[in-house]
């Protein structure tokens, strides 16, 4: 109970001083992430995030948080996006270059961690977070096509992370339990399969109801959102209990729904500014509490694959995808650094945990992803805005091309 007050007490200074702490070098996830530090250092004490009540707990919140970012994401984006040739060449041969890299680097600093465990920690470190990236997004000094570019890359590649990781996780169940690899790769089709049939169906089964509600008009704009929302929820309980991935149907239903209602991503803007605010600075507060008795766990291989990913694993991968695209070596390394760590890799990892239960090497690869997470938060919160003026002063002063 403690930990809820110093939250909310958190959560109301904040919501105070938003505007003064918009202009300073800093996040609004930073904040948290150190009060959630202060919380489990003074309040809550050592934090075992592998059994519950905890990890249940975060997992639910940190679930439904990438549920609805996905469904929004997704329906703001659009399949229109992919006509951004960047975008497309990001989410096509930027994202699998990087969890490939990834493995392959994890592999060779972790000797001990079986190679889909390196798996795992590839695809749940390859999506970016919108969210600590709109100081980037938001900077209108900053040319419309990098920002457009930035923004649907991370609107779409943590969606295209999760088959990659599910594929990883049932290789090593049956490395684990001893049964035929097919079999769990059968399910984990499954599931990819199921849960992008049930988001198309309630995507544009539900999409199509709201439209024909518009036009009777039965349906006030409040309701409308509620829907929207509502339907985020459905794609992953149906999906769930269909033996299909909620993640999958979430992000392929928000996809759709943005194919049927083509204003469904604006309505859902406001949610993304309010409700979803609210849950992903939850879950960083959480990941600010369990952070603290991991990094007691860390070691200079640990340190050294963060910083690798957020640099050589994200912006190699990223410089061989724009390769023809005539955009300026600042272009490219200015789109390869703004690939922040978030809300989707926290979530990946807690989905790793709970489908593996119990497996070789847990600590070190939720320590690799959670310190991961909490150095981009620092690294990007502080360079956010004095790289992104810098390089619009470079475009504006045409001494750099975009």
């Amino acid at each position: 109970m403690i930990e809820l007050i110093f939250f909310f007490i958190m959560l109301l200074i904040v919501a105070i001083f938003s505007r003064l702490i918009g202009k300073m070098p800093i996040s609004f996830q930073m904040i948290f992430i150190v009060a959630g530090m202060a919380t489990g250092w003074l309040v809550t004490g050592y934090v075992d995030i592998t059994k519950p009540p905890y990890s249940t707990t975060i997992f639910l919140i940190a679930e439904m948080a990438l549920v609805l970012v996905l469904f929004s994401d997704a329906s703001r984006v659009g399949l229109k996006a992919l006509n951004n040739n960047l975008s497309t060449r990001l989410l096509i041969i930027g994202l699998p270059t990087t969890i490939i890299l990834g493995v392959i680097i994890a592999t060779l600093l972790f000797p001990g961690v079986p190679w889909w465990m390196a798996g795992i920690i590839g695809a749940a470190l390859a999506p970016t977070d919108a969210a600590l990236g709109q100081i980037v997004v938001q900077n209108k000094k900053v040319p419309e096509r990098i920002r457009r570019t930035i923004e649907i890359e991370s609107g779409l590649n943590d969606g295209g992370a999760v088959p990659f990781l599910l594929l990883f996780t049932a290789i090593g169940l049956a490395a684990e339990v001893f049964r035929p690899m097919g079999y769990f790769i059968q399910i984990t089709l499954e599931q990819i399969g199921f849960g992008a049939l049930v988001g198309l169906g309630v995507g544009l089964g539900c999409g199509w109801l709201v439209l024909k509600a518009r036009d009777k008009d039965w349906i006030t704009p409040n309701f409308e959102r509620i829907a929207f929302l509502s339907m985020a929820i459905l794609t992953f309980l149906i999906a769930d209990e269909l033996g299909g991935s909620g993640f999958i149907a979430a992000f392929i239903g928000g996809l759709s729904l943005g194919y049927v209602v083509k204003d469904a991503g604006n309505i859902l803007i406001d949610f993304s500014e309010t409700e979803g605010q609210l849950l992903n600075l939850t879950v960083f507060f959480l990941l600010g509490i369990v952070v603290l008795p991991l990094l007691l766990n860390i070691t200079w291989q640990i340190i050294f694959y963060a910083i690798l990913s957020l640099t050589v694993i994200r912006m190699l991968p990223v410089a061989l995808s724009l390769i023809g695209t005539k955009l300026s070596r600042n272009s490219v390394l200015f789109i390869g650094w703004f690939g922040p760590r978030g809300l989707a890799s926290i979530v990946l990892a807690f989905l790793a945990l709970e489908e593996l239960k119990v497996f070789p090497g847990n600590s070190i690869f939720i320590t690799v992803v959670f310190v991961t997470v909490l150095l981009s938060v620092f690294a990007h919160g502080f360079t956010a805005s004095p790289l992104s003026n810098f390089y619009a002063r470079r475009i504006s002063s045409n001494q750099d091309k975009i």
